[in-house]
């Protein structure tokens, strides 16, 4: 039988430390539900003590969520505990977090104490929390730094005091994964009746060590790990639950389970980063928008023939619907090919070839390519037997300055040139374009598409030109949107009957 990892998560208390992030109870009540569903075994709720906002978010956590064990922070320190103890009276599973540092630097300079004096501390602290509940969690705050000799002497005896689970905190993200490793396997070792309480991780991850820090700490035997959604946290942030869970999910040979639902993973992601306001950085292991994306031709080319070539994990398993061909000037005939399917599009390989060749140069002036643009891409060939046909055009434009536009035509073969200003850089082109195409026409409509992603998208226009007694519609798409209103109204000219 697997051993059983429990997921202890502090989003709304350490992850909420961050500047700017602070949510209401209402907000943190929607978290909760969250991660009730997610399956967290332990919700971090607040620290009761620090200000009547938390104190009453953890009383109102406590009547939101069913089956988690709601957990209430507290200092060494028996007012903290009381008040915890209040605000945790309507959770159906309560625990009290407590503890103390450790470290000499916390000793010496944060408390002027010595090593006997902060043992008697932290013992009497779980011993009081013991009175009022049956789960206490004892913390020894920067264990990271702690020598391995006095730490074990420490956690003996809390656990001795009552302690059902001991906390071996990273605090300042120092350690090195074998260095912590050896440190929960030293413990596992040198501690009397370790097995009478569970060892928990808490790593911070200053030096982009937390993941590796926490999984170390698991395969020395820790049995629950303190995270948080998206790895937020205070400075560089908490190890993050998505990681740790996934990994355990992907390594098969690691016998442990958890009870997290990995399909809830992304929406949580995505509630904690809109509720927070704190982005999902695009490169982000298992949540970031780029997590799944493929824009490398050889990547895309492999994960088309086989999707195990270049990912390790299924997106529908973390709640994503599935990986993504981004397409970019890097990306091969093969994706586009794919997107062309995925889209209805079915075409021949020559006709790919031309589709392709287009789809480069708009890529070199795009960052990446939407649908939008590859339906543009794949219709465009129909231009190719119009008789009217646009070669170059040159605009200039400025304030202060009247609009000139340059332009010239292929018309059935043939090549015509043509000049004229305008009051703006559309209507100066439009203007050189009816000096060659000598008709009667009248403009009567003239949309241009929003702009949707940024300043590089597609301009899409559409025209509506009436020519005797007849409406014509046009369409054009450019990332220059003058050239595309010149396209759109040549698209109306094409469809003349003459």
């Amino acid at each position: 039988m697997s051993d059983r990892l429990f997921i202890f998560d502090t989003t709304l208390r350490d992850g909420e430390q961050v500047p700017g992030c602070q949510l209401n109870t209402v907000e943190k009540i929607q978290v909760a539900k969250q991660l009730e569903a997610l399956g967290v075994d332990v919700i971090e709720a607040g620290f009761p003590i620090s200000s009547p906002g938390d104190f009453n978010s953890v009383i109102e956590i406590s009547k939101a969520v069913t089956w988690p064990t709601i957990c209430a922070l507290t200092r060494a320190v028996e007012k903290d505990i009381d008040v915890a103890v209040e605000a945790l009276r309507f959770a159906k599973h309560k625990r009290i977090h407590t503890g103390i540092g450790t470290s000499e630097s916390h000793i010496r300079y944060k408390f002027n104490s010595n090593r006997e004096e902060i043992i008697e501390r932290a013992v009497a602290a779980v011993k009081y929390a013991r009175r009022f509940v049956d789960d206490v969690e004892f913390y020894a705050e920067d264990a990271g730094r702690t020598d391995n000799e006095y730490l074990a002497r420490v956690v003996e005896a809390v656990i001795k005091a009552g302690a059902t689970v001991v906390n071996i905190p990273d605090t300042t993200g120092y350690c090195l994964p074998d260095e912590y490793g050896a440190k929960i396997k030293y413990l596992m070792e040198h501690v009397d009746h370790i097995d009478r309480a569970i060892l928990s991780t808490h790593c911070h991850n200053d030096l982009g060590l937390a993941t590796a820090n926490t999984i170390a700490g698991v395969l020395n035997g820790a049995r629950q790990v303190e995270v948080t959604i998206n790895g937020i946290g205070e400075r560089a942030g908490n190890t993050s639950l998505e990681e740790v869970a996934m990994i355990i999910k992907c390594h098969n040979n690691i016998d442990i389970e958890t009870n997290i639902n990995t399909q809830k993973i992304y929406p949580a992601s995505r509630m904690v980063s809109s509720l927070m306001n704190m982005p999902v950085q695009p490169n982000k292991a298992i949540v970031g928008r780029n997590a799944f994306a493929h824009s490398s031709g050889i990547h895309q080319d492999g994960v088309l023939k086989n999707v195990q070539t270049y990912e390790i994990i299924d997106p529908k398993d973390v709640g994503i619907d599935d990986s993504a061909i981004v397409l970019t000037a890097r990306s091969g005939r093969a994706a586009l090919k794919h997107r062309l399917h995925v889209l209805g599009v079915e075409m021949d390989q020559d006709k790919l070839d031309k589709v392709y060749e287009d789809f480069l140069k708009l890529a070199d002036k795009k960052k990446d390519i939407n649908d939008d643009d590859i339906m543009v891409l794949a219709g465009a060939d129909r231009n190719d037997n119009h008789h009217i046909k646009l070669e170059y055009l040159q605009v200039t434009s400025g304030v202060g300055i009247r609009s000139v536009a340059t332009m010239g035509l292929n018309i059935a073969g043939e090549r015509f040139e043509s000049a004229a200003s305008g009051n703006g850089p559309v209507d100066a082109a439009i203007k050189a374009l009816k000096k060659i195409i000598d008709r009667h026409m009248e403009l009567k409509e003239f949309t241009i598409q929003a702009i949707s992603k940024g300043s590089d998208d597609m301009g899409k226009v559409h025209m509506q030109v009436e020519y005797d007694g007849q409406m014509y519609y046009g369409f054009g798409a450019n990332t220059d949107i003058i050239a595309a209103s010149v396209e759109a109204y040549i698209d109306c000219i094409n469809k003349f009957r003459n």
